[in-house]
């Protein structure tokens, strides 16, 4: 199952140019699933008919577990990797391919583990959950918020965590400053207004609203206890003897719990727009995608306390986001709990250690049937 994975390209990303279809990936899922009796719904997403979020059932039931991935991959660079990235390579007790980590991993071990359950009448229903876009805009996960579905009690999405479960995360902002000044001849400044200089003031802003977010919050339990703002990108003028007349910032913002998208980019936009009205130009702050929001599950749960007993490690925190808030926001406990390392995901002859494959089978055997048995 993990070779017929890998083989499969199933890129998301921002830029178009890089950007794929994840159906292969759904249809191959939904083919294995409903060969074992599982019910089958595809769902493509809204306004891009070549993505598609898997919905497989087995059982009924008010409550249940959902067993949940994303199908897609981050770009990769092929002069970096040894090993071809789309041919699932042994070497070393380790699996290496693009997404065997993060997350196709997950899939195939999952499968696995339901095999002995299928003669079994279940009590609970088991979901297996596939999305699409979660390493470029999460709209995959967001569409199913929208809709209102699946429906279950608990929800295990199998990043890679090295089996250890995380119940909370800081969320993730993408903003883009975008500064429309007045171009002129470089020798008389006068005809124009430059908008790098006025950038200049506006990432003083920037960091000093960074200064604020980490002497007014802070989060021990976080290895970073503060928000973070990485200032990531800037673009702006073609040619020295011009004034420069637009210029853009891009910067990554991850709050903590109990800071939100949307009170963020007000608290910004507010710092900003006295430069704006200054200058008389427009000065504009705008998502790049709409963020996804930071995730906190009460540690106390029958879920948390499950893992944490059949795991033998105690929750943590992670900096990474993952589809988490989505499915906490249709009523789910909610862990991040998988194989592998974050270390490895996103980077060239990424690996999944052979290790891992039998302590990730008897974990999601005991899961089910703790939940579905």
């Amino acid at each position: 199952m993990l070779t017929n994975l890998i083989e499969i390209p199933s890129i998301s990303c921002t830029n178009p140019k890089l950007d794929q279809s994840n159906r292969p990936v759904i249809d191959l899922l939904a083919n294995w699933l409903s060969e074992l009796g599982f019910k089958i719904e595809i769902i493509p997403l809204p306004n891009q008919p070549q993505k598609a979020n898997l919905i497989a059932t087995l059982g009924s039931g008010p409550g249940g577990l959902v067993l949940a991935g994303h199908t897609d991959t981050v770009p990769y660079d092929q002069q970096r990797w040894q090993y071809d990235p789309f041919k699932l390579t042994e070497a070393g007790n380790k699996w290496y391919g693009l997404g065997v980590c993060d997350m196709k991993g997950f899939f195939a071990l999952a499968i696995e583990a339901i095999k002995p359950f299928l003669d079994k009448p279940l009590k609970q229903p088991l979901i297996i959950l596939a999305t699409a876009d979660e390493e470029s805009s999460m709209d995959g996960a967001r569409a199913l918020a929208k809709a209102g579905k699946p429906k279950a009690r608990y929800a295990v999405i199998g990043e890679p965590t090295g089996l250890k479960p995380i119940y909370m995360h800081k969320g993730i902002m993408m903003e883009r400053v975008h500064i429309k000044g007045q171009a002129g001849h470089s020798s008389n400044p006068a005809l124009g207004i430059n908008a790098i200089e006025v950038m200049h003031q506006v990432i003083d802003t920037i960091l000093s609203f960074r200064t604020e977010l980490a002497t007014r919050y802070n989060n021990p339990l976080f290895e970073v206890p503060a928000p973070t703002l990485n200032l990531g990108c800037i673009h702006g003028g073609d040619n020295p003897n011009r004034i420069c007349g637009e210029c853009s910032l891009e910067y990554d913002l991850r709050p903590l719990p109990g800071l939100y998208c949307d009170e963020l980019r007000e608290m910004l936009q507010a710092r900003i727009s006295p430069i704006s009205h200054d200058y008389q130009i427009p000065i504009s702050v705008e998502a790049i995608f709409p963020g996804v929001e930071a995730f906190a599950t009460d540690k106390n749960s029958t879920l948390i306390k499950t893992v944490e007993t059949l795991t033998g490690h105690h929750a943590e925190s992670v900096a990474f986001a993952t589809e988490a808030p989505f499915l906490q926001e249709l009523g789910m406990e909610t862990v991040v709990l998988g194989p592998g390392n974050i270390d490895q995901a996103h980077q060239p002859d990424e690996y999944l250690s052979m290790d891992t494959v039998k302590p990730t089978v008897s974990l999601l055997q005991q899961l089910i049937s703790e939940f579905c048995c």
